[in-house]
């Protein structure tokens, strides 16, 4: 008790201090005369209270894992049990810090939960900040479109919800009929988010860096500049619908996909006017089943788009969440997929999507020096050997089939090797790998988590990845063509390692259907007894037991 009011006072001098350069370096300047100057103030009152609860949660939270695990063994049982124990407190105190800060702080928290290198207890408690955000009122969303559209909205609209379909961190959708009849989708930006922005990570910056001051072990400096780069792009309305329309581009020829149409007229940095897509979200699968929609389908649907986008377009949506996918129940197979929230994309390096497809190539056949080899390229040195066990569920000794479950062996050889690891083994891993590598893993831990909420099996997405993985390096989709000899006979090489693969995988498939074929027997044989039984016990009733007395 002792320490909480030095602390606080600290926290408040500390936060005062940083909110004031990050509003303005020369803020102290009070002569001027703007007439947005006292909402400056308020900015940076707001930004000195949201500041400090941030600071005082981090320093008490360093403080518990400085303390609740000093003098313990760290191979010993009892440290693994106390360090679970001060994640979860932890985690728990973030959620009620992101849960009073509201705004980026939720954003953060989100980027949290999608990442599989965090403690689970981190990703499973920030995980109910997803469907997490409070919408504002509708005067101030007017303004906002009133500011960017430059007219009265009743010139524009024939009508205008003032109750939003859908309200997140910076943002929130109403749904409006433009004069013609055509139905649209507005999402419109929060006012202050810029002003917000530079405040709350300026502090988060901070924090980080005390962080890794306080704990060597423990560096997040990767994971804030990753946060921060999301974010200042998704704050600019006008690329993300190029981004949008790049998209629909990409996905011309594919009929399972639905990307809204952007009006640009009425489309500026804060407000988005689209097309408006009906459906519910990917991880409904009660209103799949009501549909008559199959969730595996729509799994393998969802797993193939951001395959190819990864693998072959390079092009990738940064924030696959449930939120963001739709599922229509209209298209050539009784569904399609419509993509939502276009503002956070990854241009991948093409050296980087080369290697990466080369990387899911060598993991389908577990071609070790090749993997080694690639591990070296992407600057992770010994850390190579956990690439199948992270993307595949494999060791990279293992003899088992793609998808293919560990034996408990392997289990036990794997527990052993991830207890010698230290948390700066790990830091170390996480800042060596390129951050189009960790853009990638967030991904892939989103379209886990739906792949699971859909029932689908680890294979349905391993199966997709190899797929587009060898589809991603045949030269006749990703370069011009080229008639010299030594690029055609390149292509040749290429193109019957790449059958030779695909084989494989089709022999894969063969097998897996096959493994289901007892399985199918048995069911029927069990269906046809059961039917058989009750022929004869109604015929044996009805014919031979005697008639009444």
């Amino acid at each position: 008790m002792w320490m909480r009011k030095p602390q606080a006072t600290l926290s408040l001098l500390t936060a005062t201090g940083l909110t004031f350069h990050a509003l303005n370096p020369r803020f102290p300047s009070f002569s001027h005369d703007s007439s947005d100057f006292p909402e400056k103030i308020r900015a940076a009152l707001d930004g000195v209270f949201r500041s400090s609860r941030a600071i005082s949660t981090i320093a008490l939270t360093a403080l518990d894992y400085k303390f609740s695990m000093r003098g313990l063994p760290t191979d010993s049982d009892e440290y693994r049990r106390k360090l679970s124990e001060v994640h979860l407190r932890s985690a728990e105190r973030i959620l009620k810090l992101c849960d009073a800060n509201k705004g980026f702080y939720v954003k953060a928290g989100q980027f949290v939960a999608a990442l599989r290198q965090v403690p689970k207890e981190y990703s499973s408690t920030l995980s109910a900040l997803q469907d997490q955000a409070v919408p504002y009122h509708f005067k101030a969303i007017k303004e906002v479109l009133i500011r960017n559209l430059g007219q009265d909205l009743s010139e524009i609209f024939l009508s205008l919800e003032e109750n939003p379909i859908a309200a997140a961190s910076i943002a929130q959708v109403h749904r409006a009929v433009l004069k013609d009849g055509q139905e649209v989708a507005i999402k419109v930006q929060y006012a202050g988010l810029q002003q917000q922005l530079k405040i709350d990570t300026t502090i988060m910056s901070f924090l980080s860096k005390s962080i890794a001051w306080f704990f060597p072990e423990y560096r997040f400096e990767w994971l804030v500049s990753e946060f921060v780069e999301d974010i200042v792009v998704e704050l600019d309305f006008i690329q993300e619908a190029r981004n949008s329309e790049r998209t629909a581009n990409n996905f011309k020829n594919n009929k399972m996909v639905k990307v809204p149409h952007v009006f640009w007229d009425l489309t500026t940095n804060q407000v988005l006017t689209m097309q408006f897509c009906r459906g519910q979200k990917v991880d409904d699968v009660v209103y799949m089943k009501k549909q008559g929609i199959d969730p595996i389908k729509v799994a393998k649907v969802v797993v193939e788009i951001f395959a190819e986008m990864i693998f072959v377009h390079g092009f990738v949506h940064g924030d696959p969440h449930p939120g963001n996918i739709l599922v229509c129940p209209e298209g050539r197979h009784g569904f399609s997929v419509v993509l939502l929230d276009h503002g956070i994309y990854r241009q991948l390096d093409e050296g980087f999507r080369l290697q990466y497809c080369e990387l899911w190539k060598a993991m389908i056949v577990l071609d070790s020096n090749k993997i080694q080899l690639l591990g070296e390229q992407f600057g992770v040195a010994k850390y190579f050997r956990y690439f199948p066990v992270i993307f595949t569920g494999r060791t990279i000794d293992s003899k088992r089939a793609l998808g293919g479950r560990m034996s408990d062996r392997e289990k036990s050889n794997l527990k052993k090797e991830l207890k010698s690891l230290r948390m700066e083994d790990i830091s170390s891993f996480m800042e060596s790998l390129p951050p189009d590598f960790l853009r990638i893993l967030r991904i892939d831990g989103l379209l886990r988590s739906i792949m699971n909420k859909l029932g689908a099996s680890q294979r349905v997405r391993l199966l997709a990845y190899a797929k587009f993985a060898l589809r991603g390096l045949s030269p006749g989709l990703n370069c011009e063509s080229d008639f010299s000899v030594k690029v055609m006979l390149s292509r040749l090489k290429t193109n019957i390692s790449y059958l030779q693969l695909r084989l494989a995988l089709e022999v894969l498939e063969l097998l897996y259907r096959v493994t289901q074929v007892p399985k199918l027997l048995y069911a029927w044989y069990g269906s046809i007894s059961g039917l058989l039984r009750g022929i004869f016990n109604s015929y044996y009733r009805d014919d031979f037991l005697p008639k009444g007395r």
